[in-house]
């Protein structure tokens, strides 16, 4: 028997656990190999079969305790997840607002075989169209595998119909939908147009939504049908046909939901082992309720930096995680070379919550990183003096010079300015709002300076670095801890396709290790800690 375990003992004759064990190691370094255990002086033990799994006489004299399957990436998630969407891997580059998941990210995403979404949240259609283009002139058309971003626009529905009517013109065939605290006609729409029923007797649908949620009742309507009330108002539109909302009326809104835990940008920083057994226990009652045919599947996002965090969500029921802090330090991310450096020295504490700029006056906070950045704190001095004044000339003279100076670094003045040339393209309703209500105004001039955050950390502005707003989660400084000394240490070298497939081999590794001590294998310390390493 190869590897007998090797054990370092004090005088006292007390163990301090497993230094060595090749046996161990040969059963983790290969994952694509059955593996049987079998009983020894030494207590179980791994070996490796050929790939066929063929018992050998050697093996079969021995005290065989279990034979465990071989591990694949592509098979730590729902089977469905990968068949249903055309990639190889159960695995999602999440969607990061204003172009930061930019089209070449998605790009690389697609060939790298995961699911990858355009950050198209944020961006004026004339941008989102050039990037759905230059994502299809890429991987062509017809290519699945990718999507691009819907996001809850609370100041104007039409935003989102447009966005939509958008998707549909150019063939957009997946949306990521955040950041919504309900369902709207929008998302309705996506889900409702092109459905049709197959030979099979089966829906089939033309366009698939992927719901980012953190809250059961956000959770709930994405998992039930579509409401009557709005598939009728689409039909009296014309939007919808009376037979595409008869049949959106049979199946839910999305069938993959992600469980949105303790992540960047909008976030209620739930955590991962409560929410997502919550939501596929929500999902479960919700599809026996309908007798659907299809049953929706609930993946992971938030706080996965790690093999081990990936392999403990697959663990956990995930039928597939979804990463989004740590693309952003890649290279391929929107982010600008000097923000992403920053991200690249980020600590898992070193992030706070923020303001968000197009939820300012609901509360509504996003997780941004803190090291290197005033902007959570310059950002939450805004939200408080919101609070506390009814209006710009309601505080102080002084109170109000020294906002300006030491937190917006322009005058209310210039700033305005440039708030009203903005909205006077975009919408005009805003600035007539603004004209007779002075709170409304005053947030405008707020969410000049948080919009700015974001736009001065993708455009690489140093003199604004102090202002930077970069979205950011706790998994980012749980990855560059990680990536230490490796080939992935220096966020230039940092690419999506590495990152995932070096999180994917790793939660694989990981979940070996975890059946071999289920198996009674006694486990060295490293059994867990896979090293990131260039992957094919």
């Amino acid at each position: 028997m190869r590897g007998a375990q090797t054990e370092v003992h004090h005088a006292n004759g007390a163990s301090t656990g497993l230094l060595d064990r090749s046996d161990v190691h040969e059963a983790l370094a290969a994952i694509r190999r059955p593996v049987a255990v079998v009983g020894s002086v030494h207590g179980p033990s791994p070996v490796l079969l050929d790939a066929a799994g063929q018992l050998t006489s050697d093996v079969l004299r021995q005290n065989l305790l279990a034979v465990l399957p071989p591990i694949y990436p592509e098979w730590l998630g729902d089977r469905s997840f990968t068949a249903a969407h055309g990639v190889r891997f159960p695995y999602v580059i999440g969607e990061m607002a204003r172009g930061i998941a930019t089209p070449a990210m998605t790009i690389e995403g697609v060939r790298a075989g995961v699911m990858a979404f355009y950050g198209s949240a944020g961006l004026d259609l004339s941008t989102v169209e050039a990037g759905v283009r230059e994502i299809q002139a890429a991987v062509g058309r017809d290519t699945v595998g990718w999507g691009a971003n819907l996001i809850h626009n609370v100041q104007s529905d039409g935003i989102e119909i447009a966005t939509v009517d958008l998707f549909h013109r150019l063939g957009v065939r997946y949306v990521s939908a955040s950041a919504f605290m309900q369902l709207t006609p929008a998302v309705v729409l996506y889900a409702a147009k092109g459905l049709r029923r197959g030979t099979d007797g089966r829906i089939h649908r033309a366009g698939h939504i992927f719901a980012k949620v953190s809250r059961d009742e956000v959770a709930r309507q994405f998992l039930s049908p579509a409401p009557e009330p709005m598939l009728r108002a689409l039909v009296a539109e014309g939007r919808i046909t009376a037979d595409e909302a008869a049949l959106a009326a049979n199946i839910p809104v999305a069938e993959d939901i992600t469980a949105e835990a303790d992540s960047g940008g909008h976030t209620d920083n739930r955590a991962l082992t409560v929410l997502l057994p919550r939501l596929i226990d929500l999902r479960d009652e919700i599809a026996r309720a309908h007798g659907y045919d299809v049953m929706p599947r609930v993946g992971a996002a938030g706080g996965l930096g790690t093999p081990a965090a990936v392999a403990a969500a697959f663990a956990a029921g995930a039928a597939y995680v979804l990463t989004g802090s740590v693309n952003q330090s890649a290279v391929e991310s929107g982010l600008s070379t000097d923000a992403r450096a920053m991200l690249g020295t980020a600590q898992s504490t070193d992030v706070a919550m923020a303001p968000a700029a197009d939820m300012f006056e609901m509360g509504v906070t996003v997780q941004v990183l803190k090291r290197g950045t005033l902007f959570a704190q310059r950002a939450q001095r805004l939200g408080e003096f919101y609070r506390r004044y009814a209006s710009l000339e309601d505080a102080p003279a002084a109170v109000l010079r020294n906002l300006e100076t030491a937190v917006l670094g322009l005058s209310v003045d210039d700033i305005w300015s440039e708030t009203e040339a903005f909205f006077a393209q975009r919408d005009p309703q805003q600035i007539e709002r603004a004209r007779t209500d002075p709170k409304h105004r005053m947030a405008l001039v707020f969410r000049w300076y948080l919009f700015n955050g974001a736009q001065w950390a993708r455009e690489g502005t140093t003199e604004r670095r102090a202002d930077y707003q970069i979205w950011c989660g706790p998994a980012m400084g749980a990855f560059n801890e990680w990536v230490r000394g490796s080939f992935l240490e220096p966020v230039q070298a940092r690419t999506v396709r590495q990152i995932a497939l070096n999180l994917l081999e790793g939660a694989a590794t990981v979940t070996r290790a975890t059946q071999l001590r289920a198996a009674g294998v006694a486990l060295p310390p490293s059994a867990f800690n896979f090293r990131p390493r260039p992957l094919g």
